[in-house]
């Protein structure tokens, strides 16, 4: 389904988790975000590139190399893609591939491309700010801590901010990564939200806002998140588990992310990883 339109953005929205896909019109080009889930969403965003397309070359930007990011690819193979340089250089390719066998095995799904990990065109690294494409400008910061090749992406002079996993209102942090490389993210998203005051955020799952203050209040509850998490994580009892569903719906399957953020916690706080928690309130 279509989440939220403009004259310039259709951000859709797939059946599995909530999850977006992006589909964004400047006058110099047009952005494709994470196309995903089920083979019918990703022919209805495809549809909607060829329709709005009108001579203008296609870009598509993969936020993080988690599979149900990745697996739209085929039916977009011939965009220039952009992803980070550790997206490029991701050890765990096969995984990921793995990962999508196992989810169309598991519900009988048939795509009418071949599954392989992305080629990348354009891989951004710590030294590429931005992109400029005729008058749209892309800038970016790299974004690790979900997994290790996040990017965050700021469409100019838009004002749209492509987000990834980061501040969801339907997830608290999962942390497949670092703890620490995560809390510096949030840093640098507070950075953004101050400094650049996008005027329209959009997360890799839940509701895209235009409210600056929606944005901090998301910032806040990540940090609260990674504070409980590391208490609980010291304290042997984890008493944050049970408090999670005042606040998120889907308990069941959030259940297990939780529980895997408070042992990738505790091997930080135990040596084996650094950890660096910055609880910081926004200006």
């Amino acid at each position: 389904m279509i989440q939220h339109r403009t004259k310039h953005l259709t951000v859709f929205e797939s059946a599995l988790f909530r999850t977006t896909s992006t589909v964004l019109q400047t006058d110099d080009l047009i952005l494709v975000v994470d196309p995903t889930w089920l083979p019918a969403e990703i022919d209805e965003i495809r549809h909607h590139v060829d329709a709005v397309r009108n001579g203008k070359s296609v870009y598509l930007l993969f936020t993080h190399s988690d599979y149900d990011h990745i697996l739209g690819f085929g039916a977009f193979q011939d965009a220039c893609t952009i992803a980070s340089k550790a997206f490029l250089d991701n050890a765990q390719k096969e995984e990921q591939l793995q990962a999508i066998h196992k989810f169309d095995q598991e519900y009988y799904i048939r795509r009418p491309y071949r599954m392989v990990y992305p080629r990348v065109d354009l891989a951004v690294d710590e030294a590429t700010d931005f992109i400029t494409v005729g008058d749209t400008r892309l800038s970016f910061w790299q974004a690790p801590g979900h997994n290790a090749d996040g990017l965050f992406t700021l469409v100019e002079p838009l004002g749209i901010w492509i987000v990834g996993d980061y501040l969801s209102n339907e997830e608290f942090p999962f942390i497949y990564h670092s703890v620490s490389d995560y809390a510096k993210t949030l840093d640098i998203a507070e950075k953004i939200i101050t400094t650049r005051q996008p005027k329209l955020m959009i997360p890799g799952h839940g509701d895209v806002t235009s409210d600056t203050r929606e944005m901090f209040l998301r910032l806040k509850e990540s940090r609260k998140y990674l504070d409980a998490l590391r208490d609980a994580a010291k304290g042997g009892e984890d008493q944050l588990e049970d408090r999670l569903w005042d606040r998120y719906d889907f308990r069941g399957v959030q259940l297990e992310f939780h529980r895997k953020n408070l042992e990738l916690m505790r091997k930080e706080l135990e040596g084996t990883m650094p950890v660096v928690i910055s609880t910081e309130p926004a200006d």
